[in-house]
């Protein structure tokens, strides 16, 4: 092994939980296990990284590279072949030893584990195969586990580490093959996708398993993710919301992760950035991610190639109503389900709870405010039993002026934002 032998164990986790930073691929397990009684740990469905489960609990993944060597040049990538920064790499061993550790602590719930490309592919993806099996087998762990697929790795390793992990993703880097080819002239889009189709593959084969036998070995049982990088190559929004459109409708993905492009390597491919990382950009894609997801939208009613890009003032379901308000106002009273998801302010839990009180009784304003809808932007919209919130116009330039004093259009964090990735030492 590549390994360095005099550096510490928290020498190496300093430096590998922070080149692991910019990998904002971290997702909801999305699935229930509990431990044997033999071992340590369980996964309750969600456990995300340092984010709100459903039932309420804050949870954290230990989040870090295997190594931060590789034998790639990817122009945007801190950790490229390139780079003058201090390398490190874990051993299967120290992995197990950090993960059982912190979750004794209570520091953690699951691992999040990728890596650079140490020596090959296959090299790489045969480390965190063993690193997991230790896991799983030699240490007994039950919690949730996420780990990066190799791509160009033998598909045998893949589909091994995979009855292994809760989650798995791959990386499609960038939006577009053009853009792959210019900044990562060592990876391609057939070799990422190749990978992402078998998963999906193994996952549709283990479900009809399971479905004959129940106890047969879980396969990836909470699905994929990817992350894609934001600004670092040309691509319009309606570009980038159609590559995902496609994945969650070709490949089956559970999720797509945006990653506002941060430039640290100063190469004269990489677009200058004097306003900094394009974060409500980012924003705005996972705002319209969520619309594909749960709001039953598609793309083309979003975007279109004469009105490329999201508006950066208003949220993208906002923005669709005002240029339909041909559609409104809506009458809360009779409006089906799939309408009233389509009224902003309204989100898909209120909307239930709308179609489901209203059995009973005729609904008001104030029902809908004790149903979690966000009045001050469904105002303008909707009508109860005939009747609007307050004497207002159904007008374009004058709903954007009101919508516009809504402060919660542009997220605090973003208001007045410098660009700072967390570390582990953060949390």
């Amino acid at each position: 092994m590549n390994i360095q032998k005099t550096m510490s164990l928290m020498e190496k986790l300093t430096i590998l939980s922070a080149a692991a930073k910019y990998d904002v691929a971290c997702t909801s397990s999305g699935v229930d296990r509990k431990g044997n009684g033999k071992g340590m740990g369980n996964t309750i469905a969600p456990g995300i990284c340092h984010a709100f489960s459903s039932d309420g609990r804050c949870v954290s993944l230990l989040k870090i590279l295997f190594t931060n060597e590789c034998i790639f040049q990817c122009a945007y990538c801190q950790n490229n072949c390139s780079n003058d920064v201090p390398r490190a790499s874990f051993t299967p061993e120290e992995i197990c030893t950090l993960t059982m550790e912190f979750y004794r602590r209570n520091y953690i719930e699951g691992l999040f584990l990728s890596s650079g490309i140490l020596v090959s592919p296959n090299y790489t993806m045969e480390l965190i195969y063993h690193t997991l099996y230790k896991l799983r087998h030699e240490h007994q762990f039950h919690g949730y586990i996420h780990v990066k697929a190799i791509p160009g790795a033998d598909p045998l390793l893949i589909r091994q580490t995979g009855y292994l992990a809760d989650r798995m993703s791959i990386n499609l880097e960038l939006p577009t093959s053009a853009g792959l080819h210019s900044l990562a002239p060592n990876k391609s889009r057939r070799t990422i996708l190749k990978p992402m189709r078998q998963i999906q593959n193994g996952i549709a084969e283990n479900k009809d398993e399971l479905a004959v036998y129940q106890k047969a070995p879980h396969f990836v049982p909470a699905g994929q993710s990817t992350q894609m990088i934001i600004g670092a190559t040309p691509e319009h929004d309606y570009e980038i919301m159609r590559v995902t459109e496609s994945l969650y409708q070709k490949f089956g993905l559970k999720r797509v992760f945006y990653s506002a492009f941060v430039n640290v390597n100063q190469n004269e491919k990489l677009p200058m950035l004097p306003g900094g990382p394009p974060l409500l950009r980012e924003h705005r894609l996972y705002q319209a991610d969520w619309l594909l997801r749960y709001y039953h939208f598609s793309v083309s009613e979003l975007l279109s190639e004469d009105r490329p890009d999201f508006n950066l003032n208003l949220d993208p379901k906002c923005d669709w109503a005002l240029r339909h308000l041909d559609l409104f106002p809506v009458e809360i009273n009779r409006a089906s389900y799939q309408t009233l998801l389509r009224v902003p302010g309204i989100g898909y839990k209120s909307a239930g709870r709308i179609v489901k009180a209203r059995r009973m009784n005729r609904l008001d304003f104030s029902d809908l405010k004790k149903m979690g809808v966000v009045l001050k932007r469904a105002l303008y919209f909707i009508t109860c039993s005939g009747h609007m919130m307050y004497r207002t116009k159904l007008e374009e330039n004058y709903i954007f002026e009101n919508l516009m004093r809504d402060r919660t259009q542009i997220p605090v964090g973003l208001r007045n934002s410098s660009y700072q990735q967390l570390t582990i030492w953060d949390v």
